[in-house]
């Protein structure tokens, strides 16, 4: 015992007056702290992309800048930069200093009577173009060089089906023969043959796309035909003379149509060909139709889009903006990706998201179901469930290897096996494709659904199953009745999480199907998969090749941040339709909220 006297209260040892973990108001202010840093990430994170994803698109000013060297350029400016280095002066001199530049002294040498000095200078970044003519996209200019700086109003943007963008100022264009020469008159021109030219070229891409598509793919089905018949009854057998018989003059007839239709193509081209455009470069150049023909003047059928970026008005500009993310959106991808749209990678993502779903959703649940209501619980039971919980933490490219081995080349090659011999060594479902990929996901994302379902049906009150089962409920009854239905919401959890996950994965898909270049949609009406044994494209395997394999990384950095963005807004949407499904479920089954 301590004693105590009185006046001199006295306290145990190893008691702190005021301890913290004593008092709730530090710990608010801590907890609160962490959930304001991680909003503000978050946040940010989402404003950062944002406003780089949808300015992308919007048309800048084209500057033409002199510098003191005599060299002159014609571009977009960007971005803005800094970059510095170290000079030695003597102590008593002061460095020389232009525009854009300021300078520190960071080091005196008193014995030496020298001086370091840190000096800063300013430049910009100018999207210049004509890789065709320069083997660059983009120059620095420092802002102490620059003499001038001009925006010629006939300055053209010119957005190219190749070579990516070509700027110039307009000199003259020929049409059918007849030239117009003056930057006006010659625009004016343009404006009225540039949809015609371009009509001359779509449709000349969809004979050569769809027309002569399909009656290739004719051929080749009948090619394989002959050979299925060639590998049953032999090269020399009567059934393979009788079928070559047969379908010789269906051959003959495709080819001639096929012959037929590639001389409709190649006049549809040679008439466009003959709308020609004279446009120069800052340095005078004339910007070449062709890489390989440097002296011949820019054909009209190559420009996708146009504009004097200098003489837009505000609706102008806006007409722009929205053409290009209606191209973005619902057109094919051109020029390695870094232009044009990402419709096939849109479709590729959204097939893939749905078929993981339709085949994670029911086998999660039924191995849930099966996990809580039937297992007897024990030893077994539980490392099951340990085994799924780890499963979840498997680095998602050990799941895009084991699809390759097991789906693309053990299922899929069996399959082609059996079914599809005639084609081989070609596969025909034993390789990547989206169906594959799918289940690849679906198994990625298996722990995520029977975790979340099984604590949606451990949730469900006991007193509703015992008064189903008073009431003479057999056990399944009582489950697809009582149990399941009140589970949903808790189901709905699990295939958001799903989505969120799955939808996002690349690696896996770099294995199994995603692929850089797919115009092909992975969806038709033809069997044996309807098009789930094709190759597709991916935004999320997009954003990878964008970032990572385009040959000119500055090029492509706004179209990352834009296919960021859109992906975002993809599975956001996703996300928001199972969210709306669960809360109506919630309503219906309100006791058994998770």
């Amino acid at each position: 015992m301590v004693p105590v006297t009185a006046g001199n209260p006295q306290r145990p040892k190893g008691r702190r007056r005021g301890a913290v973990t004593a008092r709730g108001e530090p710990m608010v202010w801590l907890t609160g702290s962490c959930i304001a840093s991680a909003v503000l990430m978050i946040v940010g994170l989402l404003a950062f992309i944002m406003f780089n994803g949808f300015t992308t698109f919007w048309p800048l000013p084209l500057a033409k800048v002199t510098t003191n060297t005599g060299k002159v350029i014609l571009g977009e400016p960007t971005r803005d930069d800094a970059y510095t280095y170290l000079v030695t002066l003597p102590v008593n001199e002061q460095p020389k200093l232009g525009a854009g530049q300021s300078a520190i002294v960071v080091a005196t040498d008193e014995t030496k009577g020298e001086k370091s000095v840190r000096i800063t200078t300013e430049r910009k970044l100018y999207k210049t173009g004509n890789y065709d003519l320069t083997g660059e996209d983009f120059n620095w200019v420092d802002t102490k060089d620059v003499v001038s700086v001009e925006y010629p109003k006939w300055g053209l943007v010119i957005e190219r089906m190749a070579w990516l963008n070509a700027y110039g100022e307009i000199e003259s264009i020929t049409v059918d023969g007849q030239t117009t020469t003056g930057a006006q008159a010659a625009w004016t021109k343009f404006q009225d043959v540039h949809p015609g030219i371009r009509a001359l070229i779509e449709e000349a891409t969809d004979i050569e796309r769809h027309d002569m598509g399909d009656i290739s793919h004719e051929l080749n089905k009948i090619r394989l035909e002959l050979r299925s018949i060639s590998m049953r009854d032999g090269n020399d057998s009567e059934q393979l003379k009788t079928a070559t018989a047969r379908l010789q003059p269906r051959v003959d007839e495709l080819t001639k149509n096929i012959d037929v239709l590639r001389k409709q193509a190649t006049a549809l081209r040679d008439k466009a060909a003959t709308a020609t455009m004279v446009v120069r470069t800052s340095e005078g150049k004339v910007i070449p139709a062709d890489r390989s023909k440097l002296d011949g003047p820019m054909e009209v059928g190559q420009v996708v889009r146009t504009y004097p970026a200098n003489d837009l008005g505000f609706f102008d500009k806006w007409g722009v903006y929205f053409s290009r993310w209606g191209e973005y959106l619902f057109d094919e991808p051109r020029e390695a990706n870094m232009e044009g749209g990402v419709w096939p990678a849109i479709v590729g993502t959204v097939l893939l998201t749905f078929i993981m779903i339709i085949c994670v959703v029911p086998i999660g649940v039924i191995a849930a179901i099966y996990l809580r209501e039937y297992a007897k619980q024990g030893v077994l039971v539980s490392i099951v469930r340990i085994s799924v919980n780890n499963l979840a933490g498997v680095p998602s490219i050990v799941y895009g290897v084991f699809g390759l081995g097991f789906f693309c080349y053990l299922v899929g090659g069996s399959i082609d096996q059996i079914f599809f011999s005639e084609r081989l060594p070609d596969p025909t479902i034993g390789k990547s494709a989206l169906l594959w990929a799918s289940l690849t996901l679906a198994l990625l994302t298996l722990p995520v659904v029977i975790v979340a379902t099984e604590e949606a049906l451990a949730s469900v009150p006991t007193s509703m199953r015992e008064g189903a089962y008073g009431c003479g409920a057999s056990k399944w009854q009582v489950i697809w009745r009582i149990v399941l239905p009140r589970a949903m919401p808790g189901v709905m959890t699990g295939t958001i999480l799903a989505i969120a996950r799955g939808a996002g994965e690349v690696a896996p898909l770099m294995l199994v199907g995603a692929v850089k270049l797919a115009p092909e949609l992975p969806a038709n009406l033809e069997p044996p998969f309807f098009g789930s044994n094709l190759s597709f494209m991916h935004l999320g395997f997009h954003i990878y090749d964008l970032g990572f394999q385009s040959r000119n990384s500055e090029a492509a950095r706004n179209m990352v941040y834009t296919t960021t963005l859109l992906l975002i807004l993809i599975v956001v949407v996703l996300n928001i339709t199972a969210m709306v499904l669960r809360s109506r479920l919630r309503r219906a089954y309100s006791a058994s909220q998770f």
